[in-house]
């Protein structure tokens, strides 16, 4: 009989979770979501260094981190609930291990964002920051080798900083 009541009960909490991210109160992920609606702006470049492909997939990563955890809709247009505009400020490969006879063991991929959020129905949130993420890589391998893997990386965390910043107030 317990076991039956500690059942119904879990069933219920987590009947009541879903319902509360179905209002646009609470999410699972932990975000406070009051907007429907949102404006994540393809990336602009101005990295010294340009990866012609990099804005799209930085832009595309991180409207699908924020799509799939909020419930929000994606809005090509100023009147929405958020805007979320970018730019590269950063793409740079860097020695970060030197092995013992002065030779580069582990190479660095940094990636800087420059993120204006927008928060059209509570501007105390709204932000302007930086953020920077790397990966490390061997040295003997070229970046091109390596590059994709590290990307999916970097953009997976860069993604989690912004969505965790911008909704969840980490």
């Amino acid at each position: 009989m317990r076991l039956l009541k500690n059942i119904i009960y879990r069933i219920g909490v987590f009947a009541l979770l879903i319902c509360l991210s179905g209002c646009g109160v609470y999410s699972l992920s932990g975000a406070s979501i009051d907007g429907k609606t949102i404006n994540v702006v393809t990336f602009e470049n101005k990295a010294p260094n340009v990866v012609p492909s990099l804005a799209s997939e930085l832009s595309n990563k991180i409207r699908d981190r924020i799509l799939s955890q909020t419930g929000l809709t994606a809005v090509n247009s100023d009147e929405v609930d958020y805007v979320l505009k970018g730019t590269i400020t950063r793409y740079q490969v860097s020695i970060s291990g030197v092995q013992s006879n002065t030779a580069a063991s582990q190479n660095r991929l940094t990636v800087t964002l420059q993120i204006d959020f927008v928060n059209h129905l509570n501007e105390e949130d709204n932000f302007n920051t930086s953020f920077s993420r790397f990966a490390d890589f061997p040295a003997s391998q070229p970046l091109q080798n390596v590059e994709a893997k590290l990307m999916e990386e970097i953009g997976k965390e860069l993604a989690d900083d912004i969505f965790n910043r911008a909704f969840v107030n980490w």
